[in-house]
């Protein structure tokens, strides 16, 4: 970047006049850097010419030469360049005149300096010359002055404990020495004012101070860095080490070959003469959640994630691998686990537990019968003489048809709602005779026949208790049809108490219907009887129908 001015630039002291020499030194402005044609003090052209080359420097003179304009710098980065040689001055300190020659008390002898630059001049000024010489020693109004005395030039000072000139850090001195996004880079004898974007290749410290010059009164052959060992070879000085850096307690000390350098350590960046956290939180490195340390940064996940093998991603963890507290089953999902329970089992409040669902205190409608609650499930059981149908249905079984009566041969078995009855083939009782199975004939030339039904026949029913009402139950129905004839069905015995009534439904047929609910288990022995007129014969006959209602003492 072009070098900036003198006011606001990276040399303060471009452009500056020097300080005038004291009286009487002999050596005047520093040579090469002459005062202005007309001021006092100025040199002779030969002399001025000399300087304005660059080659007459003054003993003692380490100021950088200006190379082009005020305040550029030798070595200066081309404009748009991005990279910036610094070059090093080794001498800082304008001369330091050992005690001058003196004549007599109060008068000086002639100054050894001035005998060149006399040397330069015509002959026929070299008289006058040694004539303003002799009265300039003669003059007793000339005070005493110090044996020897040192003074540095800008960009410097003095050091009273190693008695040399050493640079004056701009960057730390000047508040606010460069504008806006610019960085500050301190040089010998001044300071540059660079984007933070540009590399800066320093001959020794990079962006720190120079080291410590080494006391003139203790030379050696060795370069400044490094000192002679036993063996007179010349070795580097570990300045950290030797705590000879001036590197702040924030920074950390690199030893290089003869010198050494001042940096932050990882995790931290320059701000000003510091080092500063860098807070890596705010450039999202974590997927989750950052914490920010000294240096450095920790990444964390939320719960139910685990951090990934670069230490910044979050995966999902699954728990249930990892055993999750979970009774029965364990669901894996995104972040997170859900517990759940096999079939009869609800998940307690916990969310962890599973309790058992007693599936019968939620209906009486799941079992036909009795419901039983078993861990994880229920079951139907049907009471004696019943079994299970599906799952909840109870049917009775017919242990006539499957063999698992008890009966005789000499009797029959009658299967009804929960159990069996074995009753005896032949249940005809004088005067009737059996005539074919379940059916008795009285004979008519017996007399005692004469008022008793002509037939009775034997049958046998089943039907549940509570059963709705009016239900029918069972159908007369004649066999023998004559003309002419009429026939009226009605209960001759068994139903005393009226829960059965008889609806005839024509001439040869009728029903049998339950008139109120009846609770079992209960036996009903019904004579059913159709009665046959013949009014133009004047002929009546009778003939029964024993029906045994078997009421079973459940619902089904």
């Amino acid at each position: 970047m072009p070098p900036a001015s003198s006011a606001g630039g990276p040399w303060p002291g471009a452009g500056r006049r020097l300080r005038a020499a004291p009286r009487g030194t002999g050596w005047g402005p520093a040579a090469g850097q002459g005062r202005r044609s007309g001021g006092s003090g100025s040199l002779p052209l030969a002399r001025a010419q000399e300087s304005a080359e660059g080659r007459a420097e003054a003993p003692g003179w380490a100021a950088p030469r200006r190379a082009g304009g005020r305040g550029a710098l030798p070595g200066a980065a081309r404009p748009g360049s991005c990279t910036v040689r610094l070059s090093v001055c080794r001498r800082h300190c304008r001369s330091q005149p050992s005690r001058r020659s003196r004549g007599p008390r109060g008068r000086r002898g002639p100054n050894p300096r001035m005998l060149p630059f006399a040397s330069c001049l015509p002959g026929s000024l070299l008289l006058w010359a040694l004539l303003l010489l002799l009265l300039g020693a003669a003059s007793p109004q000339d005070s005493e002055e110090p044996d020897s005395y040192t003074e540095c030039t800008d960009g410097y000072e003095w050091d009273p404990d190693s008695q040399h000139c050493r640079d004056v850090n701009e960057c730390l001195t000047i508040p606010e020495a460069c504008k806006g996004e610019m960085k500050c880079i301190n040089h010998y004898g001044g300071y540059l004012c660079l984007p933070r974007s540009a590399a800066v290749i320093n001959d020794l410290h990079g962006e720190g101070p120079p080291p410590p010059v080494p006391p003139a009164e203790h030379p050696h052959p060795c370069l400044p860095g490094y000192e002679p060992d036993e063996q007179e070879r010349c070795v580097d000085v570990d300045e950290c080490a030797q705590a000879l850096h001036d590197c702040r307690p924030s920074q950390e000390c690199h030893n290089l070959p003869g010198s050494y350098q001042c940096t932050c350590p990882d995790g931290y960046r320059k701000i000003g003469p510091e080092c500063v956290d860098i807070d890596e939180c705010r450039y999202r490195y974590c997927q989750h959640r950052c914490v920010n340390l000294p240096g450095s940064f920790r990444c964390q996940c939320e719960p139910g994630f685990q951090l990934g093998p670069n230490n910044r991603s979050c995966v999902d963890v699954n728990e249930c691998d990892m055993g999750a507290p979970c009774e029965q089953r364990c669901f894996n999902s995104y972040g997170t686990f859900l517990c759940r329970c096999h079939q009869g089992y609800e998940l307690h409040r916990d969310g962890f537990s599973c309790s058992d669902i007693d599936e019968c205190s939620y209906s009486s409608y799941l079992c036909q019968y009795r419901c039983v609650n078993e861990p994880g499930r229920f079951s139907c059981h049907c009471p004696q003489g019943y079994q299970l149908l599906a799952t909840r249905l109870c049917q009775d079984i017919d242990e006539c048809e499957s063999g698992a009566h008890q009966c005789s041969e000499a009797q029959t078995c009658v299967n009804f709602h929960g159990g069996y009855r074995c009753v005896d083939t032949n249940r005809c009782v004088e005067p009737y005779v059996q005539v074919s199975d379940n059916r008795c004939l009285c004979p008519a030339s017996n007399p005692l026949c004469r008022e008793q039904p002509s037939s009775i026949v034997h049958r046998y029913m089943s039907i549940t208790s509570e059963r709705s009402v009016p239900a029918d139950v069972f159908q007369i129905q004649a066999t023998s049809v004559y003309p002419g004839a009429y026939n009226a069905f009605q209960i001759r015995a068994g139903n005393s108490q009226g829960d059965f009534y008889i609806r005839q439904i024509n001439n040869v047929s009728a029903m049998l219907v339950l008139a109120r609910p009846v609770t079992g288990p209960r036996e009903y022995v019904l004579d059913l009887e159709m009665v046959t007129m013949n009014s133009l014969m004047s002929y009546r006959a009778s003939s029964v129908l024993r029906l045994t209602v078997f009421v079973g003492a459940y619902t089904f």
